[in-house]
């Protein structure tokens, strides 16, 4: 995977200080491949309770880890139980890497 460790850590430490500590993170994508180069940084984002004011927590996600990583492109799928499921959600979680 072509992240840090220390990005890694910041990841995980700023999804579960937005959506709680029982909220899990993957990464997806692009960088999850050794081989390939640069990319955005890809999250889905899992939640086990209904996420109040979805919408408000990513962007409050996607401005702390701008600000803790530097300027990158990163995009950020929420799942909660009432998400429907789409075929995003299913490769993110087959391919992804859970942080």
């Amino acid at each position: 995977m072509r992240l840090t460790p220390d990005t890694c850590r910041v990841i995980k430490e700023s999804v579960q200080d937005v959506f709680g500590p029982t909220a899990t993170v993957r990464v997806f994508g692009s960088r999850t491949d050794d081989e390939a180069r640069g990319g955005d940084i890809d999250l889905l984002v899992e939640c086990g309770e209904p996420v109040k004011d979805r919408l408000k927590k990513t962007l409050a996600l996607t401005a702390r880890l701008q600000i803790r990583l530097g300027d990158q492109r990163i995009d950020i799928i929420v799942a909660d139980p009432q998400t429907k499921s789409q075929s995003v959600h299913e490769v993110a979680r087959r391919t992804g890497v859970p942080l």
